[in-house]
C-alpha cells in the first residue's frame, strides 16, 4: 500500500491519513509529487517570511515569486524598497524580482552550484554576507532539473553564511503541515520511487489524497506508468481529476470552507480553517474517511469529533502541544518550530556539457494554469497563457522560423509541437517552457533519470 498526496487537506486530514498509514504498516507515503524539495530542506535552520523581510540579504534559490508566490513576492519587495534588504537572486532566467535584486546571476540548468560558487568568491558578496542576517529561500526552481542541485546550492550558501537559516517555499497550500505530521517520505520511499514501485506491480493498493500525479509529477512517462501499475488505486478528491478518472473507487472528499481545522503555511505557521458552508453531497472530510477506513479494517483510530483528532495530533506531533486549540491560531496563527538536525551535505551532480546545437530546457509554473481549481472556474479557466517555448531573440535566427511558428522540440524520449516565442530575459542556449498550460505537454520529453533535459528545437 502507499499514500500520494494530503497537501490540499487540513492538519487534522494528514494527520489521520498517516495514523492510518503507521496503523496499517505502511513506509511508502509522500504529501509531495515529486515536483518540490526532499523533506531534509527542513532539518536546516527555519527562517520565518518576518526574518526574511528583516534580513540583511536574501539568497533566492527559488523559482519566480511573482508567479508562484506572488504574497510572498509583494512582502520580498516591500523589504527590499523600504527596509534596504539585499537580494542575492541565482535563476535561469529574469524573474519579477531581477530588477530589485542587488545580485542576479542566470545559470544553465545544473550549474546553480558553480555559479554560487564563482558568486561567493566575490569579495563584496562576501562582505555583504557578513553584514547581518542571512535567509536562503529555496524553492524548486526549475522542474526539468533534479532537486539536488538546489539543495547543493543551499549548502553552498550556508558554508559560507553558517548562521543563515531557510525558507523552504513548496508547492501546494498546506504542503509543509502534511509533512510535519506524518506523510513524509520513510525509509526513502517518496512520490517518485512510489510510482515506480507501482509501476512494477509491487503496490496493491495506491491512495491519491487529493493528489493527481497525471497532471502533476514532471515526469510523464513515470506518473502514466505507476497508476497503470498499481493493482487498485482509490482516489480521495474534490474534483474527478484526471487521475481520479482512473481509480478503481473514488470517495467524494469536503472541500476547503466545508470544513473545520487548521493548517500550516510555507513558514510553519498554523492558523485554523473554518467552516462557512455544507459539504456537497455524500463528500465527507478526509480524515472522517481515513477514521472509519481504519475502524473497517479493524484499527479503531480512537476518534469521533475534530477535537479528538486535534488532541491526539498535539500529542503526537512535536511542537504542535497545544497548539490546535490555542485562540492565537484564530488570530495571527502560531510558528510551529521544526526540529533542526546537522544535515548532511547534498553533493552537486555532475552535469555533463550541452551539446552546441541543443537547448537547455527550463521548466516552471505561471501564476495560472490548467490546474483542476482553475479549469474548473468559470471565472478562471481562461486566464492560463498556454504552452509555447521561449528561447532569445538571436537564437531564433538559428532555428529558422518566425516568431509564434510552430517548431518541432524533442529529444531521445519524445517530440512536440509548439509555438516559439522571444523573449531576451532568457539566456542563449536555453528554452524557457511553462508548466501544465493547455496544449502539447513539456513532460513528454522529461524523466526523473536525467540530471537535465537538453532538447532539439527545429523548424517544421
Amino acid at each position: 500500500m502507499a499514500v500520494l498526496g494530503g497537501a490540499r487537506g487540513t492538519n487534522e486530514d494528514a494527520f489521520m491519513w498517516a495514523q492510518l498509514a503507521d496503523a496499517l504498516g505502511v513506509s511508502m507515503r509522500d504529501a509531495q509529487l515529486d515536483d518540490g524539495l526532499p523533506s531534509e530542506i527542513f532539518a536546516y535552520p527555519q527562517a520565518t517570511i518576518d526574518a526574511m523581510c528583516a534580513a540583511s540579504t536574501v539568497v533566492l534559490l527559488a523559482p519566480d515569486l511573482k508567479e508562484e508566490l506572488p504574497v510572498l513576492y509583494i512582502r520580498l519587495r516591500d523589504a527590499v524598497q523600504k527596509k534596504g534588504v539585499r537580494v542575492i537572486e541565482v535563476s535561469p532566467t529574469e524573474t519579477g524580482i531581477t530588477q530589485m535584486a542587488w545580485r542576479s546571476v542566470r545559470t544553465e540548468a545544473g550549474t546553480t552550484t558553480a555559479a554560487l560558487t564563482s558568486l561567493l568568491s566575490d569579495a563584496d558578496v562576501n562582505a555583504q554576507l557578513a553584514s547581518g542576517p542571512v535567509v536562503v529561500v529555496a524553492g524548486r526552481g526549475n522542474l526539468a532539473e533534479l532537486a539536488a542541485h538546489t539543495m547543493s546550492g543551499v549548502d553552498a550558501v550556508i558554508a559560507r553564511a553558517p548562521s543563515a537559516t531557510v525558507l523552504p517555499v513548496l508547492r501546494r497550500g498546506n504542503v509543509r503541515g502534511a509533512l510535519t505530521v506524518g506523510l513524509s517520505p520513510q525509509a526513502g520511499h517518496d512520490a517518485a520511487h512510489i510510482l515506480e514501485a507501482a509501476s512494477h506491480g509491487q503496490v496493491d493498493c495506491l491512495i491519491l489524497l487529493g493528489a493527481d500525479p497525471l497532471n502533476d509529477v514532471p515526469d510523464a512517462d513515470l506518473a502514466r506508468r505507476g497508476i497503470a501499475g498499481a493493482k487498485y488505486v482509490v482516489a480521495i478528491d474534490t474534483f474527478l481529476t484526471q487521475s481520479a478518472a482512473h481509480a478503481d473507487v473514488v470517495l467524494p472528499a469536503a472541500a476547503y470552507a466545508e470544513k473545520d481545522g487548521t493548517t500550516m503555511n510555507l513558514e510553519g505557521r498554523v492558523t485554523n480553517v473554518a467552516q462557512k458552508i455544507t459539504p456537497r453531497g455524500t463528500s465527507r472530510v478526509d480524515w472522517m474517511i481515513a477514521a472509519e477506513l481504519g475502524f473497517l479494517l479493524g484499527h479503531d483510530m480512537g476518534v469521533t469529533t475534530l477535537a479528538d483528532v486535534q488532541k491526539k495530533m498535539s500529542k503526537a506531533v512535536a511542537g504542535f502541544g497545544a497548539t490546535t486549540t490555542s485562540v492565537a491560531v484564530k488570530r495571527d496563527g502560531i510558528v510551529v518550530p521544526s526540529a533542526t538536525t546537522s544535515s548532511a551535505s547534498v553533493p552537486a551532480p555532475i552535469v555533463p556539457p550541452r551539446n552546441s546545437y541543443d537547448f537547455r530546457i527550463n521548466v516552471s509554473r505561471k501564476l495560472y494554469d490548467k490546474a483542476v481549481g482553475t479549469v474548473t472556474s468559470p471565472s478562471m479557466s481562461e486566464l492560463a497563457p498556454g504552452a509555447g517555448v521561449w528561447i532569445h531573440s538571436l537564437d531564433l535566427d538559428r532555428v529558422g522560423v518566425a516568431e509564434g511558428a510552430s517548431v518541432k522540440v524533442s529529444n531521445a524520449h519524445s517530440s512536440i509541437v509548439l509555438p516559439v516565442h522571444v523573449s531576451d530575459h532568457i539566456p542563449r542556449g536555453t528554452a524557457f517552457v511553462p508548466f501544465n498550460q493547455p496544449g502539447a505537454d513539456i513532460r513528454e520529453l522529461i524523466r526523473r533519470a536525467d540530471d537535465v533535459v537538453d532538447v532539439r528545437i527545429e523548424s517544421m
